[in-house]
């Protein structure tokens, strides 16, 4: 490993080696062991970086600000109508349910055919005979 590389490591991962690449971290440790001046330079850098940013802490904002700001936000479609919104939609899906199993049962229902309506079926293998009627009148033809 270069220092070049070992530095732009440090930059991205920090100074703490557990963090960088398993594929990185022995050649970054033998480098730091070899003493190089550079890698130690970049690795006191990135220290110095990681305190400055797990030490920050945010402000808590002002309870009042956050309630004017939620106050002057306008209202959305959904946040006015959202009251009767969430019954409406149980009741149609309710409805759509109940449509639907109607629909399914009355196609299950088999319809009553004709005897002289016999069709062959999609699944014959050929083994069923098929008997068509002929009128007396298309005969004489």
């Amino acid at each position: 490993m270069t220092p070049e590389r070992f530095a732009y490591l440090a930059d991205v991962y920090g100074a703490d080696l557990q963090r960088w690449p398993d594929t990185e971290q022995r050649a970054a440790q033998a480098l730091l062991d070899s003493g190089n001046l550079h890698a130690r330079d970049a690795l006191q850098q990135a220290r110095w970086l990681d305190h400055q940013l797990d030490s920050h802490q945010l402000a808590l904002p002002d309870p009042a600000l956050v309630r004017q700001i939620r106050q002057s936000a306008p209202r959305s479609f959904w946040s006015r109508y959202a009251s009767w919104l969430s019954p409406a939609g149980l009741v149609g899906v309710g409805i759509a349910g109940i449509v639907t199993g109607m629909l399914v049962a009355s196609m299950s229902v088999p319809l009553p055919m004709l005897s002289s309506e016999v069709l062959p079926s999609v699944f014959d293998q050929g083994d069923a005979e098929v008997v068509f009627t002929v009128n007396a009148e298309e005969t004489e033809q």
